[in-house]
């Protein structure tokens, strides 16, 4: 059926749960699904698969945010997050090896908050597209049928 649509399957079993198709055919849709309701099934399930790793994630951001492990004085004062003795005092190579080496442990300790909250605003604006297109797909199958 989907070699008559100009498509061609490259791996994935029936017991996989993943198929991967390749288009064979510059004529075929863009679109592997045929209809609006496989079209809309398809988002209904990729909004609540990023729903529910939203819910998981959110206890997790609270937790955090609640305990202060997020710093948001390294905005202020970055030097608080390297931990050698006696940096700031230091010159010369000795400075620039131990600061080089310190750095990306610092920018994690200090801005790995900033990864959770892109997650989270991204998990919502997905959320949210998703359900507006599996919305707009099911309109626009209700209009086709009438």
């Amino acid at each position: 059926m989907f070699e008559d649509s100009g498509w061609q399957h490259i791996a994935g079993t029936k017991n996989s749960g993943n198929q991967y198709f390749k288009r064979i055919d510059e004529n075929s849709h863009d679109d592997i699904f045929s209809d609006a309701a496989s079209r809309a099934g398809r988002y209904k399930r990729l909004s609540d698969v990023l729903l529910s790793g939203f819910i998981a994630l959110l206890p997790l951001f609270v937790i955090a945010v609640t305990s202060g492990h997020f710093n948001l004085d390294g905005f202020l004062n970055p030097k608080n997050f390297y931990y050698t003795p006696g940096l700031w005092d230091m010159s010369g190579f000795d400075f620039w090896r131990r600061f080089l080496f310190e750095t990306p442990f610092a920018l994690l300790r200090g801005y790995i908050w900033i990864a959770w909250v892109f997650i989270l605003f991204t998990s919502v604006f997905y959320i949210i597209k998703s359900h507006m297109l599996y919305r707009n797909t099911l309109q626009s199958d209700e209009v086709e049928r009438s």
